[in-house]
C-alpha cells in the first residue's frame, strides 16, 4: 500500500505541475493512477489534503539529503552551507515547488496558505540554527534578521539570473549571496542593530522547542564520528551491518514523527558490540536522545 500511495503522491504531483493544482480534478487524479475513488479518499481526505501530503514527502527527502551532508562535518563550516543551499535551489527546481507554491497563494484555501505560510517559517528557523553555528551564540541577537534578509537576497538574486544569458552557475549564485551575508553579519553585529528578535520564534512556534535544531546537529555529529569509526573495519560484512544500524537510528530519530524507541535502543544496543565504537563517547550521545 505503502508504495501505491507514493505512485499517486507522484502522479498527482505531475498533474498540478503539468496542468495547474486549481485545474486538475480528483477524477484526473484517478485516472492516471488507475485507483478507485473509494482507494483515493482511503489515501487522503480532500485534494487539498493530497497537496500537503506532496509538500510533506518533497521536504523529508530534501531534509534527509541535507543532513547527510552534515554528517561528520564541522557545523561552522560555511562550505557545508553553500552545499545545502546548492542543494535546496536544485529540489526546488526540480520539483517545481515554486509553481505550486505560487498557485496556492493565489487560491482561496486559507488552510493550504497557511500551511505553506508555516512551512516557511519552518524553513527560516532552519536557517537561523544554521546561522548561530556558523556565525557564533554571540551574533544570535541578529540572526534571524540576517537570516531574513539572506532569503531575500538570494530569492531575488535567482529570480533575475534566470531571465538573463549570464554564464555563471549556481553554485557562483549562492556564494556571491553568502558572501554578501558575511559582512552583513558582521556590520549589524557590531552596530547592534536588531529589527526582530529571535524570541519571536516562540510566537510562530508555541507547540516547538528552539532546541530541534541544535539537538538533530548532535545526533548528526555522533553519527558522523561513529562512521568514521566503522570505514576502518576490515571485515566488509561487519562494515555494512554497522553502517544499516547507524542509517536506521538516523532515520528513526530525524525523520520518523513517532521515533519506535525500542528499535533505536536494541540497534545501539547491537553497536556497542563492536570494540572499535566502544572507544567513542558518540554512542552514549545518541542514548540520551531515547532516555
Amino acid at each position: 500500500m505503502k508504495e501505491r500511495k507514493q505512485q499517486v503522491l507522484k502522479n498527482a504531483h505531475q498533474l498540478f505541475v503539468e496542468k495547474g493544482y486549481q485545474a486538475t480534478s480528483i477524477q484526473d487524479i484517478l485516472d492516471y493512477s488507475g485507483i478507485s475513488k473509494g482507494t483515493f479518499y482511503n489515501y487522503f481526505s480532500s485534494k487539498s489534503e493530497l497537496l500537503k501530503a506532496i509538500f510533506i514527502s518533497l521536504h523529508k527527502n530534501f531534509e534527509k539529503e541535507r543532513n547527510e551532508l552534515l554528517i561528520g562535518q564541522d557545523p561552522a563550516d560555511i562550505e557545508i552551507f553553500i552545499k545545502q543551499m546548492e542543494l535546496r535551489m536544485h529540489s526546488h527546481k526540480q520539483n517545481k515547488l515554486f509553481i505550486l507554491v505560487e498557485e496556492v497563494f493565489f487560491s482561496n484555501d486559507e488552510e493550504l496558505k497557511q500551511f505553506i505560510k508555516r512551512s516557511k517559517f519552518f524553513e527560516l528557523r532552519w536557517l537561523y540554527n544554521r546561522f548561530v553555528d556558523i556565525f557564533g551564540e554571540d551574533k544570535k541577537p541578529y540572526l534571524l534578521d540576517c537570516a531574513i534578509m539572506f532569503f531575500g537576497i538570494l530569492q531575488h538574486q535567482s529570480l533575475y539570473h534566470s531571465t538573463t544569458n549570464l554564464d555563471f552557475s549556481e553554485t557562483e549564485l549562492i556564494r556571491y549571496c553568502t558572501d554578501r551575508l558575511t559582512t552583513l553579519v558582521e556590520d549589524v553585529s557590531q552596530r547592534k542593530v536588531q529589527l526582530i528578535s529571535p524570541e519571536q520564534f516562540s510566537t510562530w512556534f508555541p507547540d516547538c522547542s528552539n532546541d530541534k535544531q541544535s539537538s538533530k546537529n548532535e545526533i548528526l555529529q555522533s553519527i558522523g564520528t561513529l562512521k568514521k569509526e566503522i570505514a576502518k573495519l576490515p571485515n566488509d560484512t561487519e562494515r555494512k551491518k554497522y553502517m544499516q544500524l547507524l542509517d536506521f537510528v538516523q532515520e528513526e530519530l530525524l525523520l520518523k514523527n513517532a521515533p519506535r524507541y525500542f528499535l533505536i535502543e536494541s540497534a545501539i544496543l547491537s553497536l556497542k558490540i563492536c570494540p572499535a565504537l566502544q572507544k567513542t563517547k558518540a554512542l552514549d550521545t545518541l542514548k540520551t536522545f531515547i532516555e
